[in-house]
């Protein structure tokens, strides 16, 4: 008994070891990125003017466009980033399956035309499109929901319904981009592919907070999160109220994965990727809920860097991470159709 014990205490300490020194690795990557989205640009400033930019002094050339073009991007692109890893593994480890990600179940769907109609026929301010935003975000969820819940809660189903809501939405955006005036397509179709130009100070201070507000709640019910996972059945028997428990879950992810959209449009595949890359780095025994947000943070820092300077000309960095997601999603469905899962 004695020898058993010990070997599970011998098994936890090593999992923490192997989950603090991925997290902090993945701090360290995204912290070095973070640095030099603010370095590199059309002219490269040494890290002491960016530090003196920082704490408010005036450095000539470096003051505008350290702190009123890169500093907003990158603060777009660690918040965004956070935001879209940490609410993709909430839905794929609640919902029990790595497709129950907000891409391809149609959140972002419901977000991004909300926005398009908002930019196509109400010609609205970018206050309205973001409020537009969340709010289709939240209905579409709610949607979905609803549709799927039937006499009993399915994952299956839930999925089906979501990725045919998706493909809906998807036909109402491509509509509306046929119908739209010629002026209004180019802040459209910026919008749809994800990217982090033109992003101002002004407009981040709502995803900040509500990241800030909703993560340590996402964090806290991780655990909570984690008995989910092992089933309907198994939560239920361990105490946990899994309607209360997937209903905060969802309101929180949600939240800050419309938030996220609304401020930097649709990223794709952040959401998708980053819950796996995470779980295959650090493994199971923890809640992976911080490492995929820093996973999220890492992947669209260093595609927007990528985008920016690995070619001759720039691309958003919502078509660098779909180069990245479109391969690992087709590897997925193969893996998945000979698993029988499909």
């Amino acid at each position: 008994m004695n020898e058993t014990i010990n070997l599970i205490m011998l098994g936890r300490k090593k999992r923490r070891r192997r989950f603090i020194l991925v997290t902090s690795l993945l701090t360290l990557i995204a912290l070095l990125l973070s640095c030099a989205m603010l370095m590199l640009g059309n002219t490269i400033y040494p890290a002491q003017d960016v530090i003196r930019v920082l704490l408010g002094e005036e450095v000539q050339g470096a003051t505008f466009a350290v702190g009123t073009i890169r500093f907003p991007r990158m603060v777009a692109g660690v918040f965004a980033g956070f935001a879209f890893g940490v609410g993709g593994y909430i839905f794929q480890t609640m919902l029990r399956n790595p497709l129950a990600n907000p891409n391809v179940i149609g959140i972002t769907a419901g977000s991004s035309a909300a926005a398009v109609f908002c930019i196509i026929v109400l010609h609205a301010s970018n206050a309205v499109v973001s409020i537009a935003s969340v709010v289709g975000g939240l209905t579409t969820v709610l949607v979905i929901f609803l549709l799927s819940k039937g006499t009993s809660f399915s994952i299956g189903r839930l999925i089906l319904i979501g990725i045919g809501i998706q493909a809906m939405l998807n036909a109402i955006i491509s509509y509306l981009l046929l119908i739209g005036q010629q002026h209004d397509l180019p802040t459209a179709m910026r919008w749809l592919s994800g990217s982090l130009n033109g992003v101002k100070m002004e407009n981040l201070y709502p995803l900040i907070m509500v990241v800030l507000i909703f993560a340590p709640v996402l964090i806290v019910l991780g655990k909570r999160l984690d008995l989910l996972e092992l089933g309907e059945q198994a939560a239920t028997s361990l105490g946990i109220n899994t309607d209360k428990t997937r209903f905060l879950l969802i309101i929180s992810s949600v939240l800050i994965i419309a938030l996220a959209t609304a401020t930097t449009g649709p990223i794709a595949f952040v959401a998708f990727l980053s819950g796996p890359i995470a779980k295959r780095l650090v493994g199971v025994g923890f809640s992976n809920i911080i490492p995929a947000g820093l996973v999220g943070i890492i992947l669209v820092l260093a595609s927007d860097l990528i985008g920016q300077f690995a070619f001759t000309s720039r691309y958003p960095v919502g078509v660098i991470t779909g180069i990245l997601g479109a391969p690992y999603l087709i590897y997925l469905l193969i893996r998945m159709n000979r698993k029988g899962d499909l």
